[in-house]
């Protein structure tokens, strides 16, 4: 009997909304859940009780992404490193960030006479073009460049090729060793006692199609991403105000539903989150619609869901 595996890719939505909090929405948060791997992108206010509410274990996260120096998407990360260090965390924190951050870190702990007890590795970005700032053996994250008031990067997540999967019929039929398995899921064929030849083709499995995720967050409408999103399996994009608002919008440099779903489309993404509402709408509709409109593929980005990619 064949096993199909299922592979976990998760966006679980802290925080949908904007500069200004409200009884609805906490500021921008996201954790993204790559087969049981966490991954922290913004902590805005409020990042720590919805982890709570979403049964999130804090002490399992270990990279955090900021994107942009505007406090509704870092404003919630003292408090959550300082809960770290009252938890008795121990092993390394890694935070990438535009510049600044770290000073802002070093003054709260000279003033506050408060040092974490675990390692607080921060990462400055400062470059203008997208480049590869994190990997592990699970995926890639790169920076997406954004036009906002202050330097801004959006992050793409890009999960790495796996191995092929190996049948359990197979192994159980010509009584594969374990130390065998390991090199026929990277391509090998199995050789018998006999001599005899089993191809890789029979004994494995392709592997799921690796997927894709990016995070733009604060920005005005921004085609010079389209090569580096084509394709992406689900774009987050903010959609902070609706075309009547256009020209609050464009002093802002913020983008509407309608400019979110035009780079959804321009980028060929199979899903579109819209986000980073202002806290004027009350209401998702109509920013839902608005970017329907342009592409259909569209879902409001709600605290405390969870999006299966």
């Amino acid at each position: 009997m064949t096993v199909f595996f299922w592979m976990k890719f998760q966006v679980h939505i802290l925080g949908c909304g904007s500069a200004l909090p409200t009884l609805l929405r906490n500021q921008s948060g996201q954790i993204i859940n790559i087969n049981e791997s966490e991954y922290m992108i913004d902590c805005g206010e409020g990042t720590q009780l919805m982890m709570r509410k979403l049964k999130k274990r804090f002490q399992k996260i270990a990279t955090i992404f900021i994107s942009h120096l505007h406090g509704d998407h870092y404003y919630g990360l003292m408090g959550y490193l300082s809960t770290l260090h009252l938890l008795g965390r121990e092993k390394e924190m890694k935070i990438f960030a535009p510049k600044g951050l770290k000073e802002i870190i070093e003054v709260h702990q000279k003033h506050s006479n408060s040092y974490f007890r675990f390692p607080l590795t921060i990462i400055e970005l400062e470059s203008p073009r997208s480049e590869l700032i994190y990997e592990d053996k699970k995926v890639n994250v790169y920076t997406v460049p954004l036009k906002h008031k202050i330097y801004c990067n959006g992050f793409l997540f890009k999960e790495k090729q796996r191995d092929r999967n190996i049948l359990p019929e197979k192994i159980k039929e010509y009584s594969i060793p374990l130390i065998e398995i390991k090199n026929i899921k990277k391509g090998d064929d199995f050789k018998l006692p006999n001599g005899q030849i089993i191809k890789n083709s029979e004994l494995t499995k392709d592997a799921p199609s690796p997927k894709s995720y990016a995070y733009c967050s604060d920005t005005s409408f921004n085609p010079d991403n389209a090569n580096l999103l084509n394709g992406v399996n689900a774009l987050y994009h903010e959609a902070t105000f609706l075309e009547k608002d256009k020209d609050r919008a464009v002093y802002t440099k913020h983008s509407t539903a309608k400019e979110a779903g035009q780079m959804a489309k321009l980028v060929n993404a199979e899903k579109l989150i819209i986000g980073h509402f202002s806290a004027r709408y009350t209401e998702f509709d109509a920013l839902i619609d608005e970017a329907k409109s342009v592409f259909p593929s569209t879902i409001a980005a709600e605290d405390g869901i969870t999006i299966e990619l």
